[in-house]
């Protein structure tokens, strides 16, 4: 089973597959399901986190690049944000990760906001100016009074 594994993956899947549906427990390779079991969960995880830091990188041009504020902006920070609600829908033990998952998304946001802006780095404040109930606030767009009407 081991070298089905390493030669080809997508044999091996259906081969578990397979085992598991017919409860053929013994023949079942257990040292590498649980691996990629666990693969899984935290594949979900770096969905979160990548999602954010886009999120916020786009947040983040919103408010500093006023000027430059575009259709495409807006549409990234609203298609993230229901990315994002439509991934805690389905992984609702998300949720906690989220305070966690904040200053590291923050980090890889404020690389991509000032590679897009050429805006240096520093420019940015150390630590994410949001909060979780910000970046999840669909009428939430940094440097925009609730006035002010956000492109529709």
């Amino acid at each position: 089973m081991q070298n089905l594994y390493e030669t080809d993956f997508y044999a091996w899947t259906k081969k578990q597959a397979n085992l598991l549906r017919h409860q053929q427990w013994n023949q079942l390779d257990l040292s590498n399901l649980i691996e990629e079991i666990e693969s899984l969960g935290k594949q979900q995880r770096a969905e979160l986190r990548n999602r954010w830091s886009v999120l916020i990188a786009h947040l983040l041009k919103w408010e500093y690049q006023l000027e430059k504020r575009s259709r495409s902006w807006l549409n990234t920070i609203r298609i993230q944000r229901l990315d994002t609600w439509e991934l805690l829908a389905e992984n609702p033990s998300l949720k906690p990760y989220l305070q966690e998952v904040l200053q590291k998304a923050y980090i890889k946001a404020i690389v991509l906001a000032s590679g897009e802006t050429n805006l240096p780095m520093k420019t940015f404040p150390q630590d994410c100016p949001y909060t979780v109930e910000d970046i999840l606030n669909d009428h939430f767009f940094p440097g925009t009074r609730a006035t002010d009407e956000i492109m529709e």
